[in-house]
């Protein structure tokens, strides 16, 4: 049998619900829809879609700035994505890879880069923004690739243990190979050797952040390039002020 405290409660409890249900209703047809549809969009990762024409735009941009693309054809592809990292990297802004519409306007409203050193062709590697550039004799950089140096970890080696060091200072292209080479720590694709076993190859591992046993690692889609645009006798800066 309901004593007169139970009924009270149960009362409470239906009045309760009522509410929530009439407030839940009037929040449902008093939200704008936009809202709800603009939230389903930015989950989606829709919010944000660039069209073929501002790829093109951006891939322009890079590669009138110096920065080292694929084909400029309107297609977000990894040669691309490289290039734009590159250009994150050297700008200081976040090393996502991602094209925004945020980017695109930084793009359209950047300079090109100068050089540390000028008056002869070289090649500077700046290990604070992780980028190797390629200067001609007038001072320009021609070409800029993203780079992955010496995390400066220890590692094993032939029993020893090594710290993954990037040499810093003046150098020259001592020796190169052809394709890959299967060093003890791993492949090097076209590597050109600047001192002892340090040398600028290609690697698929292109982490954004310094990763590498102590090698300048580059790109892939760019190793044979570069190769052939530095020969032998080639002076590399390597520095990090």
């Amino acid at each position: 049998m309901l004593t007169r405290l139970n009924i009270q409660i149960l009362r409470v409890v239906q009045w309760r619900s009522r509410t929530t249900f009439l407030v839940l209703f009037f929040l449902a047809f008093t939200i704008p829809a936009g809202v709800i549809q603009a939230k389903g969009l930015a989950k989606k990762g829709l919010a944000q879609e660039i069209s073929k024409e501002e790829i093109l735009a951006a891939e322009k941009s890079l590669s009138d700035l110096g920065y080292w693309t694929g084909p400029v054809d309107g297609t977000l592809d990894l040669a691309s994505r490289h290039a734009l990292i590159a250009f994150q990297k050297v700008e200081g802004r976040q090393r996502t890879g991602k094209l925004t519409r945020a980017e695109l306007q930084a793009l359209l409203s950047a300079n090109r880069p100068l050089p540390k050193y000028s008056g002869f062709a070289h090649v500077e590697i700046d290990l604070n923004r992780q980028v190797l550039f390629i200067v001609d004799t007038t001072g320009t950089i021609t070409h800029i690739l993203p780079v992955c140096t010496g995390n400066e970890k220890n590692y094993m080696d032939h029993g020893e243990i090594h710290r993954a060091h990037t040499p810093r200072g003046r150098f020259k292209v001592l020796r190169k190979v052809a394709g890959w080479r299967l060093s003890t720590l791993g492949l090097l694709y076209y590597p050109n050797y600047i001192l002892n076993g340090i040398a600028i190859h290609g690697s698929p591992a292109m982490a954004v952040y310094p990763a590498s046993h102590g090698c300048i690692r580059i790109p892939m889609f760019a190793s044979k390039a570069l190769s052939n645009l530095t020969p032998v006798g080639t002076e590399v800066i390597v520095y990090d002020d």
